[in-house]
């Protein structure tokens, strides 16, 4: 019975992409156990919750852990078969997080307000932002004889197309996963992936109904330390995850080259 479990937890570590780094006490340290006044727990949120301290839910950060797992699991599995993650933040304290680390990464973010339409009505986004690719090429026949005023304001729609569409400009298809700070701020865009059956990586705080999200990471979305520990871990991971795939990609590459070299001699 006890090698049958080990056998067990050794498949699983094995099915593990990347090995997840961050402790309970990083978590304490970050103050992301802190919830929302008590008044406002969401009545799905309960069973995260450990105790109350002066009216302030205390989360278990048990379920902390277990929620980052599973969703770094998922994560790269996706990474693994060359998906793409996007990442939304739009609020203050997770603006800076989001776009740093998205773009460390190599994947899209969305830190402005978020667009009605951006995942359901994608087909429309992307002529957008072909429309922001041709304002920005240098040379373009878009400003040929135009005057002053027309040229000034083709450059106002330029800036505010590149506000909007900043960080999702080379996003050429719909993303395999989205991640989010904090769920009630993101509400239509989880509505969005939801339409779509994108699953949903979400950092959610007591006040929020965990249920919205396929991968709910309960924790403080209202702490900068909090969403830059948790944030950081899911980009390493796919930095992890994608290093291997080059390495696999340019063993792939150089073994077809040496079977064609062996080809040619025996030719």
């Amino acid at each position: 019975m006890v090698n049958l479990e080990q056998e067990r937890n050794s498949n699983s570590l094995r099915d593990k992409k990347y090995m997840q780094k961050i402790t309970k006490q990083d978590l304490l340290n970050s103050g992301a156990h802190f919830g929302h006044v008590s008044s406002k727990t969401d009545p799905n949120f309960k069973d995260y919750v450990i105790s109350q301290k002066n009216g302030i839910d205390i989360i278990n950060l048990d379920h902390t852990l277990d929620g980052l797992e599973k969703a770094l699991q998922s994560i790269t599995n996706a990474v693994e078969k060359n998906g793409e993650i996007l990442f939304v933040g739009t609020k203050k304290h997770a603006k800076d997080v989001i776009q740093q680390e998205a773009d460390r990464c190599g994947m899209f973010y969305v830190v402005e307000r978020w667009l009605g339409g951006t995942l359901t009505n994608f087909s429309t986004v992307k002529k957008s932002i072909k429309r922001l690719h041709s304002l920005e090429k240098e040379g373009s026949t878009v400003f040929e004889d135009l005057t002053k005023k027309e040229i000034l304001k083709l450059n106002r729609e330029k800036i505010k197309l590149s506000d909007q569409h900043r960080g999702i400009k080379d996003m050429k298809r719909l993303p395999n996963m989205i991640v989010i700070v904090d769920g009630k701020t993101e509400s239509i865009a989880i509505k969005e992936a939801q339409k779509l059956e994108i699953p949903i990586v979400c950092i959610v705080d007591s006040n929020t109904d965990p249920a919205l999200c396929t991968y709910p990471i309960p924790a403080n979305d209202d702490s900068i330390r909090t969403i830059q520990l948790l944030v950081t871990e899911i980009a390493n991971a796919i930095i992890e995850v994608a290093q291997k795939n080059k390495k696999t990609e340019e063993a792939q590459e150089a073994e077809a080259t040496e079977n064609k070299v062996e080809e040619k001699k025996e030719a």
